[in-house]
């Protein structure tokens, strides 16, 4: 399968954390598309870290895309400079007080590969403790939760957690055995 012939490209909407590019889009078996719009955001990392216990360190915080809170995996954004796991670690430690010992490389995947060219890392932690209070950004209201295991996936069934890429992310560690649900 060939890829599409980006014919012109101009910003539409340019602003920190958001570019919207609109597009005229030559298809290889000749057809058109007039406007497709491709959206640019930065890369972020997340954690899905275990504490020293077994729980699962999670936050929860308002999305308003979705209209209600969320509860997800500790994340943000790489900083300029940073590693995707330095921002995963610096993202754990803010967000929630907690540190870990064993670090792994878990996944990383397009968020949405149809429109948007960002890309979300995730660790799995192990050996999680607190070491502090939170520290977040001035825009950030989060409230940090504890989950046993068996808990996560009643938890995603009530759409508890509703994330779809740290819903994938979960999963894929229990595929891995590096979390275990019972």
């Amino acid at each position: 399968m060939k890829p599409w012939s980006v014919m012109q490209s101009r910003p539409i909407v340019a602003r920190r954390w958001l570019t919207v590019h609109e597009q005229r889009i030559a298809l290889p078996h000749g057809g058109e598309i007039d406007e497709f719009h491709v959206i640019e955001s930065p890369d972020w990392a997340s954690v899905l870290a275990v504490t020293e216990e077994g729980q699962v360190v999670f936050v929860d915080q308002y999305r308003h895309g979705a209209a209600r809170v969320s509860r997800e995996l500790p994340a943000g954004v790489i900083d300029a400079g940073e590693t995707a796991e330095q921002a995963a670690r610096r993202e754990l430690e803010e967000e929630t007080g907690f540190v870990a010992e064993t670090w792994l490389p878990l996944l990383s995947t397009n968020t949405e590969p149809s429109r948007h060219t960002n890309r979300a890392h995730f660790f799995f932690a192990a050996g999680a403790r607190q070491v502090s209070e939170q520290r977040m950004d001035p825009s950030e209201n989060i409230h940090v939760a504890l989950m046993e295991p068996k808990e996560i996936v009643p938890a995603i069934e009530r759409g508890q957690i509703i994330h779809g890429v740290h819903v994938g992310a979960i999963l894929l560690a229990v595929r891995r055995g590096l979390l275990s649900l019972d």
